[in-house]
């Protein structure tokens, strides 16, 4: 299994205007690779434009505002770089797209890594962010998932939650329960 690297991906629409997602980046050697489902944005985006920003965050209340429909996220300019990266990012990949693998259901964006900057310390691990982020990643996955296997995911991951989680931790994790139980 390959390595993959969440985080926030910063593309462009054709007026410019940038569009961030969720997304988990591949480490394929030097380069990456962003692998999108179709439909969606991101992959049109990526057709137009070959260059993306990669944000690294730990602030799980990003992921669980953007899994649920919540685009409104602070983003700052690059110098000499169209993409901008999250205001709130430990660290941002300026990426650009080198190849593309054709694919019906996820096509794979190669990419070369272009620069790497460092924002803001990395603290250390913490569960209850863990598993903010995999329940994240689970409430995009409800119509490819069996209600029992996320209801099963969803259990152990709490257990993360109640012994770890801080304010912001607890808000996320009800954001994204609140959409994995009205979906």
């Amino acid at each position: 299994m390959p390595l993959i690297h969440e985080c926030v991906v910063t593309t462009l629409i054709q007026n410019s205007k940038p569009h961030i997602a969720p997304l988990g980046l591949i480490e394929d050697g030097e380069n990456w690779i962003i692998a999108p489902f179709r439909p969606s944005t991101t992959l049109i985006n990526l057709y137009s434009c070959n260059k993306v920003t990669a944000s690294f965050t730990d602030n799980p209340l990003i992921f669980a505002k953007l899994v649920t429909g919540n685009c409104d996220i602070p983003l700052l300019p690059l110098s000499s770089w169209p993409a901008p990266r999250l205001a709130d990012a430990l660290a941002h990949a300026e990426l650009e797209v080198i190849d593309i693998e054709e694919d019906e259901l996820r096509p794979r964006f190669m990419c070369k890594v272009r620069r790497i900057e460092t924002h803001q310390p990395f603290l250390g691990m913490n569960r209850a962010r863990a598993a903010v982020l995999e329940a994240a990643i689970l409430s995009t996955r409800l119509t490819r998932l069996s209600r029992k296997k996320i209801d099963q995911e969803i259990t152990y991951l709490k257990i993360a939650i109640d012994k770890t989680a801080g304010p912001i931790e607890r808000e996320a994790w009800e954001l994204v329960l609140e959409k994995i139980n009205n979906t």
